[in-house]
């Protein structure tokens, strides 16, 4: 097989930009210990080409595409068992890694924060990411407290990952080129174990915040702890834009013990 048609339902957008490809597999670390990183919807293999070329990982693949699965079992026969047929956001990690791995890829823009979700479920052997993403979303992964960006998926990436935003790609870089551009972010992950909270009630605070985010806490966190239990900490008196991931782990913990 020659080549691989894009599909519009997979939100495929192939990067034909051999330059920014080796900027992305370049911005992994090995020196954070991995030895295997998987490369999700590899397409025909524009980063797949700088990934084997280094022996310091392991290089897997994922791809939903039967197209592409068979292109690239064409291209890379040495590949074997580490071509995997599937959807990555159903796929389990445990079969087929250790601890530590990282994870790269031109993410399919229609599922990227499920494609993040996914990630951060698995942070604890995925120590780090980088990857494409409409460059929307890579502002939102990065976003600082205080700015119009700054949202859930901003908050939950940086409570457990170090985020960067790395580089801009223009649409002429792809084939068919995307509507918008694009927005490479490297994630490595932070020293927090875990957070220093209850996580799940963590979660259950911040998506309560936002989901209101024109309300002050005080408001917006009325399903979550009733108003008489809140104390006077002035956090409450901010909207959820306003707080640090940190803040958060503090107004967590006084919700967890009131």
């Amino acid at each position: 097989m020659s080549t691989v048609r894009a599909k519009k339902h997979l939100g495929q957008h192939f990067l034909n930009d051999k330059n920014a490809a080796k900027k992305i597999v370049d911005a992994l670390d090995p020196k954070l210990g991995f030895t295997q990183v998987l490369e999700v919807g590899p397409g025909m293999g524009v980063l797949s080409d700088f990934l084997l070329q280094n022996d310091a990982y392991e290089t897997w693949m994922i791809d939903v595409d039967d197209e592409s699965i068979e292109f690239l079992a064409d291209k890379y026969p040495q590949l074997e068992h580490r071509l995997i047929h599937g959807d990555f956001l159903n796929l389990d990690f445990s079969q087929h890694f250790g601890e530590k791995m990282a994870v790269i890829g031109n993410f399919p823009y229609n599922i990227s924060s499920q494609i993040l979700f996914k990630i951060l479920d698995e942070r604890n052997r995925v120590v780090q990411m980088t990857g494409m993403f409409q460059k929307e979303v890579a502002e939102r992964c990065t976003a600082k407290a205080g700015s119009k960006e700054y949202g859930i998926l901003s908050v939950f990436l940086q409570a457990y990952y170090h985020v960067e935003y790395l580089f801009t790609v223009k649409a002429g870089a792809f084939n068919p080129p995307p509507k918008v551009l694009s927005g490479v972010i490297r994630m490595t992950r932070n020293d927090r174990a875990a957070l220093a909270c209850d996580e799940k009630l963590f979660w259950r605070v911040v998506k309560s915040g936002f989901n209101q985010r024109r309300k002050t806490l005080r408001n917006s966190l009325s399903a979550v702890v009733t108003k008489d239990k809140m104390s006077d900490n002035p956090l409450y008196e901010l909207r959820a834009e306003r707080l640090t991931v940190n803040d958060f782990i503090v107004l967590t913990n006084e919700i967890a013990n009131a």
